[in-house]
């Protein structure tokens, strides 16, 4: 008999240690009697299982658990004096359970890990995405090389643009694995914000001049329309980076002809600056899904340019080291306004 067999075995007046026990664990408990009726259960069941109807205790099995699955498990230990381990979902959240018998009844212990699948699943998908990108320069890094080796290195008209290729594709996956890089120092609690008053027209400014080659390769105006006096409170480093790549997308992602406009808007509490492009704007369908890893609007396009589809992510965790959030506004055909909204000072 085991501990729980020893408790339940005793008299009425003396078996309150188990319940008083159940109150006590984060698992949900369930415990059934030979009938199937749940005749013990703690609060985290109730929350778990009870769908908004009042506590466990006299219910049947099958009232509360429509998982046939679950249903054996307890047959199994109620007449077999069988233990059993798996895992199912309820309401979109999913437990590993061990259901064991003791005495004439069978208790049920549910361990949510719910959290832990989220985090597999996340895994699991930036592994495949990082294969997936890592995937298409390295197949024409090694194209290229074999061309080269079969004896285009000899052929003076060629042999440079493929070199070029080689060189371009190696430097995307260098952007990849420091984006990658960079993301993950966020994401572990790594990267601390060290915020001062910075001079914002001053900011953009910098920035401007060090993407003014590749605005004026496409013909973006940039437009700096914050005033000389605003300051606000970030950390500069990362603020620039925020910045650059909200720009940086908005020149690459622009029509020709373009502008790129960089603005300031303040309340009591917030300081919000807007990075407006001329664009083709982004549908509802991508804007709810633009900050995730590795999403893209145009795929084929992003790639072309160089995208690593990591850029917006990092804008979002930045933003929030900083207490603060970014949004997207978007009209199709009419260009998209980016938003960093930042706290006039961090708590």
């Amino acid at each position: 008999m085991n501990f729980f067999g020893n408790l339940l075995a005793k008299k009425p007046e003396t078996s309150l240690p188990l319940f008083e026990l159940l109150k006590t664990m984060r698992e949900s408990v369930v415990i059934a009697d030979s009938n199937s009726q749940i005749i013990a259960s703690n609060a985290p069941a109730y929350e778990s299982f009870g769908r908004g109807n009042g506590k466990l205790e006299n219910k049947r099995l099958s009232e509360v658990f429509r998982d046939l699955t679950i249903h054996e498990a307890f047959r199994l230990a109620l007449e077999n004096k069988q233990s059993s381990e798996l895992k199912f979902e309820f309401s979109k959240r999913f437990f590993e359970v061990r259901i064991s018998p003791f005495e004439n009844n069978a208790i049920g212990i549910f361990y949510d890990i719910t959290r832990l699948e989220q985090l597999e699943n996340i895994r699991q998908e930036f592994l495949s995405n990082v294969s997936h990108e890592l995937r298409t320069p390295l197949t024409s890094i090694l194209a290229f090389v074999e061309t080269l080796e079969d004896g285009a290195i000899d052929d003076e008209e060629n042999n440079r643009r493929f070199l070029g290729v080689i060189r371009n594709n190696a430097a995307r996956m260098h952007r990849l694995i420091d984006d990658i890089s960079e993301l993950s120092s966020i994401e572990a609690g790594k990267i601390t914000i060290d915020a001062k008053q910075i001079n914002l027209n001053v900011l953009i400014g910098e920035i401007f001049t060090n993407l003014s080659t590749k605005a004026k390769s496409r013909q973006i105006e940039l437009q700096n329309n914050v005033p000389k006096d605003v300051r606000i409170f970030a950390d500069r480093f990362r603020l620039e980076q925020m910045m650059t790549n909200l720009i940086d997308n908005a020149i690459k992602f622009n029509r020709l002809d373009g502008s790129v406009t960089v603005s300031h808007k303040s309340n009591e509490h917030h300081d919000l600056l807007l990075v407006e492009d001329s664009g083709e704007g982004i549908s509802n369908e991508h804007s709810v899904r633009i900050f995730e890893r590795f999403y893209r609007t145009d795929k084929a396009r992003s790639r072309e340019i160089g995208g690593t589809g990591l850029g917006l992510a990092i804008v979002k965790h930045l933003a929030l080291l900083h207490k603060g959030e970014v949004a997207v506004s978007s009209n199709l055909g009419k260009g998209s306004v980016f938003t960093i909204e930042l706290p006039k000072y961090l708590l």
